[in-house]
């Protein structure tokens, strides 16, 4: 007997062994329990995930003698045999649309539909694969029996590119009831991969499965046809090495060795890197796409460690988490972002010789700046200075803060005060750099300040007390310098503009000065964001 491939020999029977397309099998299961089936059918999704076997499954229910009541066929009867098969039978007939595409092909369609079925309790069933293909002129043949079918007439147009067949012949979408199948999750797919090798009593690693389902990309019918090709090396065992050396999927082992060098900064280590990648005969495009995926699991677990992906033994997923804490997410994604730029411009495609490619790539990668937060810089530098606290109320009879005998008193009014005068204050604040607005330092060293009661009074012109000085932000910022230099809770600093005269009048300014910029006011908040950028050469963006 010739080798049936297991794409086939195990394809669905029955509506509920349909993976993942519950939507549909469902559906149709209670159409034909019900006696509510439509006329035609139009299943839209990628190739593999079930369209024609769904096509097959609702003809042999149709037509099937020992029918269950909830509408499910037998599978056994020589009836669904032969259509299971995709054999010639008189009621069920199968075309490829894209070999029978004209108009005068769509009217043979139309010619044949016109008769009846073989048996009066049958249906005739004509299922059309890679229906986009047909023309126009071939879709225009078959909208009049589209709309009016003969009796117990049933179409099934099955096709991976509905778009296309809403471009040439939109009409056709009125007429028939439209599925769309959906591409098969991983899991799915190992579990089914699973099943078969248990049947044909095949010992297999299950990493070596998760390879082959991520390598399907969605279709079983792929799933099944890659584990054909790693069982014609080894129909003994389905292991890692197999699938490797077969399919010539990367290793996950090499994933995490270019993380470990992207994280380490190890830049020539990239080229050594790559060349065994050749070496080893890896393709390029491949361990590209296998490192984005990579990169989407990393940023997965670094915004939500608690996160299980289910292709991926624990051992692997704790491997992975580990380089996941090495990274912020806005470094993940900016590496993301970095390989779908690659593949957004088409130059991976174009070119035929993709090394230079990813090793540019890769060093771009760990030439990346790290994002710190700004948190943790204000921490590096120590935070901003304490400010000493404001002594408590005097007492009837104050004591120095000077150690002194235990014997000796003091006399009244002669302890020394914790706070400071103003004036000696605002010349150490003159000193203080990063505690200045930037830009007014050489100004206020030649303005003239003398005390006023609880108040510093600045003696400027006119314009300076009204432009810039006049600003909240940099009046406040004054203030609180001066407080902390003169020891006090708070400190009250007023501007006195000079007349012609040259006698000063005192003259507190309002909020209707002209104001700073967001970000000065941002460095006037917060004096240690300003001293964070000199020091570390940062520059600040809105």
């Amino acid at each position: 007997m010739s080798y049936l491939a297991l794409a086939r020999k195990y394809r669905p029977r029955h509506f509920g062994e349909v993976s993942t397309q519950e939507h549909v099998s469902e559906t149709l299961k209670r159409a034909v329990a019900g006696d509510r089936v439509g006329h035609a059918y139009l299943f839209c999704g990628p190739r593999g995930v079930g369209k024609t076997t769904v096509a097959r499954i609702l003809a042999m229910s149709l037509n099937c003698a020992d029918r269950t009541p909830e509408g499910e066929p037998c599978g056994r009867c020589d009836n669904c045999e032969r259509i299971w098969g995709g054999h010639t039978s008189l009621d069920v007939v199968e075309i490829d649309a894209a070999s029978n595409r004209g108009v005068e092909d769509a009217r043979d369609l139309r010619q044949r539909a016109m008769y009846a079925p073989s048996d009066e309790g049958r249906f005739k069933v004509y299922i059309l694969d890679e229906a986009h293909m047909l023309t126009r002129e071939a879709w225009n043949a078959l909208l009049k029996i589209l709309e009016e079918p003969p009796p117990r007439v049933i179409f099934c147009f099955a096709t991976t590119e509905p778009r296309r067949i809403e471009q040439s012949a939109s009409p056709i979408l009125s007429r028939c009831q439209r599925f769309d199948f959906r591409r098969i999750g991983a899991d799915d797919i190992v579990e089914r991969l699973q099943q078969v090798l248990a049947t044909e009593g095949i010992a297999f690693d299950r990493e070596a499965l998760r390879a082959i389902a991520r390598k399907a990309n969605g279709g079983m019918r792929d799933g099944l046809s890659l584990l054909d090709q790693v069982l014609a090396l080894s129909d003994e065992e389905v292991s890692v090495e197999s699938v490797v050396q077969v399919l010539g999927v990367v290793a996950e082992t090499r994933y995490l060795e270019v993380l470990d060098i992207i994280i380490g900064k190890r830049h020539g280590a990239v080229f050594d890197f790559v060349e065994t990648l050749i070496d080893e005969g890896y393709d390029l495009v491949e361990f590209y796409h296998g490192l984005t995926e990579k990169l989407r699991l990393l940023l997965r677990m670094a915004v939500d460690p608690k996160c299980a992906p289910g292709v991926m033994g624990a051992e692997l997923r704790d491997a992975f988490a580990q380089r996941a804490a090495a990274f912020a997410p806005g470094d993940l994604v900016r590496m993301l972002a970095m390989c779908s730029s690659l593949e957004a411009d088409g130059s991976l495609r174009r070119t035929g010789r993709p090394r230079v490619l990813v090793e540019v790539l890769l060093l771009r990668m760990s030439y990346l700046d790290r994002t710190v937060e700004l948190e943790d810089v204000i921490r590096a530098l120590g935070g901003a200075p304490e400010r000493v606290p404001a002594p408590a109320a005097p007492t009837a009879a104050p004591v120095s803060r000077d150690p002194v005998p235990s014997s000796s008193a003091e006399a009244p009014g002669t302890a020394p005060s914790s706070t400071r005068r103003l004036a000696d204050a605002w010349k150490e604040l003159l000193d203080d750099g990063p505690r200045l607005p930037r830009g007014l330092a050489s100004i206020l060293r030649g303005v003239r300040a003398r005390e006023d009661g609880d108040a510093l009074v600045l003696e400027v012109g006119k314009d300076l007390a009204s432009g810039r000085l006049g600003d909240e932000s940099i009046r406040r910022r004054l203030e609180e310098g001066l407080a902390l230099h003169a020891r006090r809770e708070s400190a009250k600093i007023l501007f006195a503009s000079e007349p012609a005269d040259g006698s000063p009048t005192a003259e507190r300014v309002t909020r209707e000065t002209v104001r700073r910029d967001r970000l000065q006011d941002l460095i006037d908040r917060a004096p240690v964001i300003d001293r964070a950028v000199r020091e570390l050469d940062l520059e600040l963006v809105d």
